[in-house]
């Protein structure tokens, strides 16, 4: 099978951690629309957001209808937080594919937590979830100079320690999710964990990650002061093969860069 004819097969998947869609505005400039226009343009048929925001009452930020219903997806958006006839935030799951069961793993009422949505992928059912673990809590600004890093190491290993205790416990219930699981899973989204971490090296265990597959690079996804975290992950049921993965370090929409891959079932690349 040559490359091409790879890019072009399989089930293709995005996660982005969007940053309530409004990362331009928050540092210094104003609301950017394209964040919406690249991704209703992105071929990905599953597509998962970490810190996704709904507002039904501004045409220009409804993320619902421009990423979902005018894309002709389907969508399982559990709310963390917010009205849900107004304005929420939480996260997102849209599919190409029919949605058959959804729930939540987690959460924790703040932006963290984990959910699930199984789809209908031709004739075979498969478990897709979408997580957003503890976040590290780290004001990145004030690690960009050598003084910056004397003032706020203490405190920055104190809170890398806490994070790492919280995501563990959260890992606990996700894994065991994950192994109860009656289908082939992906698992997507934004971890603050990276490589060779607890938390990563628990789920290498369990699952395969896209980018160790097919991956190329360094595959850095944070787009901050700390640029050289590769936190946002992409796993995988061993039924399931990673055929591509991008990093789209030009999509700088937010503080995290949106991470894609191609898929191909076990008995599809034997056929």
């Amino acid at each position: 099978m040559n490359d091409q004819k790879k890019e072009s097969e399989g089930l293709h998947v995005l996660t982005y951690n969007a940053h309530l869609f409004d990362y331009k505005r928050r540092i210094g400039g104003e609301f950017d629309p394209n964040v919406f226009a690249w991704l209703q343009d992105h071929p990905a048929e599953v597509k998962v957001f970490q810190e996704f925001y709904q507002d039904y009452t501004t045409p220009s930020r409804n993320a619902v209808q421009l990423l979902g219903k005018d894309s002709g997806m389907e969508i399982s958006y559990q709310i963390i937080e917010g009205n849900p006839q107004k304005r929420s935030y939480g996260l997102a799951i849209f599919s190409k594919y029919p949605i058959i069961n959804e729930g939540k793993v987690f959460d924790n009422n703040k932006t963290n937590g984990a959910i699930f949505a199984d789809i209908l992928y031709n004739s075979d059912t498969l478990r897709i979830y979408n997580c957003h673990l503890e976040s590290m809590k780290i004001n990145s600004e004030a690690l960009d100079n050598l003084d910056g890093v004397r003032e706020n190491y203490r405190q920055t290993l104190g809170k890398l320690n806490r994070g790492s205790l919280t995501r563990n416990k959260q890992l606990n219930v996700l894994e065991e999710h994950i192994l109860n699981s009656p289908h082939p899973v992906i698992l997507m989204g934004d971890f603050n964990e990276v490589p060779y971490s607890n938390t990563y090296f628990r789920l290498n265990k369990i699952l395969t990650n896209a980018f160790e597959s097919a991956g190329r690079g360094f595959g850095f996804t944070y787009n901050k002061v700390l640029f050289f975290l590769r936190i946002d992950h992409i796993f995988s049921s061993k039924e399931l093969k990673a055929v591509d993965f991008d990093t789209h370090r030009e999509v700088d929409y937010s503080d995290h860069y949106p991470v894609s891959a191609t898929f191909i079932l076990d008995k599809e690349t034997t056929d």
